[in-house]
């Protein structure tokens, strides 16, 4: 069914609110876009003047499309080589999208959308809805046909699974700055005693790299482990420079609202180490490796006006 220009602008207005709900679902901004893009030939097919209010429409044909999509990736993830990690995004993608409440802030943020893996797909639907957009319950139940009642209960089971109890703080650019250069810094010194005085004592490191670059199938544990670990990621070594395909440069930078250290080759991002900050120090450093989810990043790191390295590998 063909549709008049003025349903295309009305679907085009409604596509990053789309696709920021998708992204938050999906943890995959590939899969957010084709999800969306399917949304949109939905809207293409049926009657829009139907349709009272496109918004909720648009929004309950895509959660949907996401719950299908989150049901066969848990398949797909048994077979996945190695830890899965959510696509980080860098800062001032649009696909991140709000960031007026802390609430908006803390929902994309690498921590949660990585602590959202242990919700089921219902779970995780009515906490984005609720957390992030701030859907009344009334609309969640009509958007997944489920009672209110279930809405709420499901609300109150993700909240206790994805909370944590270490207060994070909003990380600005000047902030993230900061913290990555002393995190560097301790890195490279040669002692790993400088590492640990960063990390709390219970803190952890995991790499995703997809069975395309080497990245450990276990997290380290514990400070004394991860600062090992992390000693030896920034020692230079030719090896490494053949697995990424050049000499890496490093920067410091903010993805998903984390402070975050950015290697890339000839403006190919080839790595982003997220650092979950708290008032304890650093508990988490979760690594993304797999060139397919670092295509997006690579995009915007091209369009971003990133200064000068702070490291060569």
């Amino acid at each position: 069914m063909a549709l008049s220009a003025e349903d295309v602008d009305r679907f085009e207005r409604s596509r990053p609110h789309l696709q920021a709900i998708a992204y938050r679902l999906l943890g995959s901004a590939g899969e957010a876009e084709d999800l969306v893009q399917e949304t949109f030939l939905r809207w293409q097919a049926t009657d829009v003047d139907r349709i009272e209010v496109p918004e909720a429409w648009l929004t309950k044909v895509l959660t949907n499309l996401c719950l299908h999509q989150l049901t066969s990736a848990r398949a797909r993830r048994e077979t996945y080589v190695g830890p899965w990690l959510p696509e980080p995004l860098l800062a001032g993608d649009p696909m991140l999208g709000p960031a007026d409440t802390a609430e908006q802030r803390e929902s994309v943020s690498y921590a949660v959308l990585t602590l959202m893996e242990r919700l089921s797909p219902s779970e995780r639907a009515v906490y984005v809805l609720r957390e992030a957009f701030a859907y009344p319950h009334r609309e969640i139940a009509e958007i997944l046909d489920i009672t209110e009642a279930a809405s709420q209960q499901n609300f109150h089971r993700a909240r206790k699974h994805v909370a944590y109890g270490t207060a994070r703080s909003d990380i600005d650019r000047a902030a993230a700055r900061r913290i990555v250069e002393e995190f560097l810094a301790a890195a490279t010194s040669g002692q790993t005693d400088e590492l640990v005085r960063l990390l709390t004592e219970d803190a952890t490191s995991i790499g995703d790299g997809g069975g395309k670059v080497p990245a450990r199938t276990t997290a380290f544990e514990g400070a004394v482990a991860v600062a090992k670990f992390v000693w030896g990621m920034f020692k230079p070594a030719q090896a490494k420079r053949a697995i990424v395909g050049g000499l890496p440069e490093v920067y410091a930078w903010v993805a998903n609202g984390e402070p975050a250290v950015v290697a890339a080759v000839e403006g190919r991002v080839v790595a982003i180490m997220c650092l979950e900050v708290t008032a304890g120090g650093i508990t988490a450093c979760r690594t993304q490796a797999n060139p397919d989810k670092l295509e997006r990043a690579t995009e915007q790191w091209a369009a971003a006006d990133h200064g000068e390295p702070l490291l060569g590998l």
